[in-house]
């Protein structure tokens, strides 16, 4: 059985790590190296950093960054936020990076995924979903959840998939940072759908609602910011207690 992630998400700004509610109202939560190393340490699987103002500010993530949490960090890491060519990419994993995430330049040009998965392999490439459930339908939002886009959320994942892409990496904006639970339906929808891994991200709070996401939401990893920076739950803590429940983590 193959067992289930746990990933801290370090969204970065101006080189600090940052968290809001709902894509806004953001705050500083420390330095993303030392964050990461510390994660590493206790047990995180995969960690991912996020350059949130890249795309915004059309800029590629900062690599210098990248290397710095490379000599400090000892499992896979992924990063994301501004990448929009191969060019791009070939920086990030030349800095250190072990896979990149992609998102409005996907959906901008869905070419892309199919470029990176035969330039880098499917592997390395992981598709940013952000969404949003309005008017009865799960749509996909770009420029870090600023621009609705209209297109149906199963729909874009289904394509990325068929294009290349290795992981969905879904974020529901109706969930950030609410730590009321994740989105338990859609996540659940393509996990059944699509035969590559699901990572959850928006709503993580308590240990219950990560043993929820597994279970019910049937996610291959989980995604979480707040809880981990400002030690509301440790991750030994909370794998102890997946494991209790029955849930397959890596101890």
């Amino acid at each position: 059985m193959l067992t289930k992630r746990i990933i801290p998400c370090l969204d970065i700004a101006g080189g600090q790590t940052v968290k809001g509610v709902n894509f806004v109202n953001i705050r500083q939560a420390g330095d993303p190296v030392a964050l990461g190393a510390a994660y590493a340490e206790q047990g995180a699987d995969e960690l991912c950093f996020l350059d949130i103002t890249a795309t915004i500010e059309n800029r590629s993530t900062f690599a210098e960054l990248v290397k710095q949490i490379a000599l400090h960090v000892n499992i896979p890491f992924t990063v994301g936020g501004g990448i929009a060519c191969e060019k791009d990419v070939e920086v990030l994993l030349s800095a250190g990076a072990d896979k990149i995430t992609v998102n409005s330049a996907a959906v901008k040009n869905p070419e892309l995924i199919n470029r990176l998965a035969l330039n880098f392999g499917s592997q390395c490439v992981v598709l940013a979903i952000d969404t949003k459930f309005e008017e009865n339908e799960w749509t996909v939002y770009v420029h870090g959840g600023r621009t609705p886009t209209g297109i149906n959320t199963i729909k874009w994942a289904e394509e990325a998939c068929q294009r290349g892409a290795g992981e969905i990496l879904l974020t529901s904006m109706n969930h950030d940072g609410t730590k009321n639970g994740f989105a338990l339906d859609i996540t659940s929808a393509l996990s059944e759908k699509l035969p590559i891994p699901i990572i959850a991200s928006g709503g993580a709070g308590t240990c219950d609602l990560f043993v929820d996401v597994f279970t019910k939401g049937k996610a291959d990893a989980a995604l979480a910011a707040s809880i981990f920076h400002f030690g509301e739950i440790p991750i030994p803590k909370l794998k102890q207690y997946l494991k209790e429940k029955k849930v397959a983590v890596r101890l």
